[in-house]
């Protein structure tokens, strides 16, 4: 009798354990922006975004656990001036006709209880990969009521050191060496 309940509650874990499994969901574009700013000699901040990405989520919210997979289109930089938008996308800066894309690949969802913490992943740019954590400021999952599917997404910051990934324009003058990534990502079950 023992032994039956022992099996009975280890088959009960098993189809437990196997009902949880990570879903997969694609970057909502409508959605997601993927933002910078620099300080400008202390006197103003310069802004821009990139108007084109895409990626792939994998989320397994009862396990704790995700993937993130995001490719953003260097050639797509906007600061909302022309000439300003060329020279970030020169040579000099993210070199975008040698390195059309940079991504940003997951590595570990870092969880506070119930809430999402943090992404650790690794962004490359200019062909050089650094870890970089993108602090999670908001998190949520929710059923979108036009799409009739679940969408998660949220806030995510970090603050990287361009000189790390060669990007070393201006450092000499006085330009400062840390950007701030802003990333807002919605991305919809599939």
């Amino acid at each position: 009798m023992r032994l039956s309940l022992i099996s009975a509650a280890a088959l009960s874990l098993l189809a437990l354990g196997s009902q949880a499994q990570a879903a997969n969901y694609a970057i909502d574009p409508a959605h997601t922006y993927v933002t910078f700013e620099i300080d400008h000699f202390g006197t103003s901040t310069n802004r821009g975004r990139f108007d084109k990405k895409e990626g792939k989520v994998e989320f397994d919210r009862a396990a704790k656990t995700g993937k993130v997979d995001i490719a953003i289109d260097t050639k797509s930089v906007n600061t909302g001036f022309g000439a300003f938008n060329e020279h970030l996308q020169s040579a000099e800066l993210l070199d975008a006709a040698k390195f059309p894309k940079m991504t940003f690949v997951s590595t570990q969802f870092n969880f506070n209880g119930d809430k999402l913490a943090d992404i650790a992943g690794n962004l490359t740019l200019l062909g050089k990969t650094q870890p970089v954590t993108l602090k999670a400021t908001n998190f949520n999952c929710y059923d979108n009521p036009m799409l009739k599917r679940e969408v998660c997404g949220g806030d995510f910051e970090a603050t990287i050191d361009r000189t790390q990934f060669g990007v070393n324009y201006g450092i000499d003058w006085g330009f400062p060496k840390n950007v701030r990534l802003l990333i807002q990502v919605e991305a919809i079950k599939q």
